[in-house]
């Protein structure tokens, strides 16, 4: 058994250097062991949800899931209810929701609860939930044509993230594959990532669609060390067309993704898998009971 006081002095040593680099440890007892909890990203879930939204939450904690990142906000409700409402039932079935998906609201202008659109009340009712991210979930097409579009969404994510700040919540951006894509030599994944505050934009690294883009996760966390906080986390199938897969049975070295966590400034993960081929709550299970077996 390790003397007491030599465990306060490893923790404080840990502790003083990783400080140095912004990495926090808020997700490590004193042996260095993950006490990090398996999310979900409800979107998954989505045609679940709408048909009964106690029922499949339920579902979802008896997995085992203790977090869930939400999505679908609009004018004040998540998923029909009040913050308030929806709060006591995450409560009640022993699950928190540090993190929300949004969108930018520019092809849907009249949608209430959007980055241009009524933002400082989503950011209230996020706070109100007890949100702690809220992150631009998606650009559509139409968003994204040019550099110069991406420049101009740069600007309403560092607003946005303005806003977030005052509420004491993170603000932040979920990736897909097309932010790879350059042009000309210019990739704006790159773009977001250099002309964004790094204090005050974070970054949600979809692992899937990161890896599918030819991007090795672990290289840019090396690159942006404490840049990402939030990951998606959903594996690849080893076929041609790179499906989606539940976690632990496809192409992905999570592991060794995992083992760089401190460097990426991890807080919270979160599985999601936009396309299943088996009945959703049984991929979501499947994908937990795999993570089970790495050291997240």
């Amino acid at each position: 058994m390790i003397p007491e006081k030599k465990i306060s002095r490893q923790e404080f040593l840990r502790g003083s250097a990783l400080a140095l680099t912004g990495i926090a440890l808020t997700n490590f007892n004193a042996f260095g062991k993950s006490t990090r909890k398996a999310g979900l990203q409800l979107y998954t879930l989505r045609n679940e949800l709408s048909k009964d939204v106690e029922g499949t939450l339920k579902k979802v904690a008896d997995i085992g899931y203790k977090e869930v990142e939400l999505f679908g906000y609009s004018d004040g409700k998540f998923f029909g209810k009040s913050p308030k409402e929806f709060g006591a039932l995450l409560k009640d079935l022993g699950l928190s929701a540090p993190s929300g998906h949004y969108t930018t609201g520019n092809t849907m202008p009249n949608a209430k609860g959007t980055l241009r659109n009524g933002w400082e009340k989503a950011v209230e009712d996020g706070h109100e939930l007890g949100l702690k991210y809220m992150m631009c979930a998606y650009l559509f097409p139409e968003e994204r044509k040019s550099l110069d579009a991406y420049k101009e969404h740069i600007d309403l994510f560092n607003k946005s993230a303005e806003v977030c700040k005052k509420h004491g919540i993170q603000f932040g951006y979920h990736n897909h594959d097309f932010e790879f894509e350059k042009f000309g030599d210019q990739m704006p994944y790159d773009l977001i990532l250099k002309n964004t505050d790094p204090k005050l934009v974070k970054m949600e690294l979809d692992l899937y669609w990161a890896v599918r883009a030819g991007q090795d996760p672990v290289q840019l966390f090396k690159q942006h060390p404490g840049r990402f906080p939030l990951w998606h986390v959903k594996d690849m199938e080893k076929s041609a067309d790179k499906a989606f897969a539940e976690v632990g049975t496809g192409s992905i070295d999570f592991q060794r993704i995992f083992d760089a966590q401190k460097t990426a400034g991890l807080q919270h993960y979160f599985v999601e898998q936009d396309v299943c081929k088996r009945p959703p709550l049984e991929s979501i299970a499947i994908s937990y009971k795999n993570l089970q077996k790495l050291n997240t």
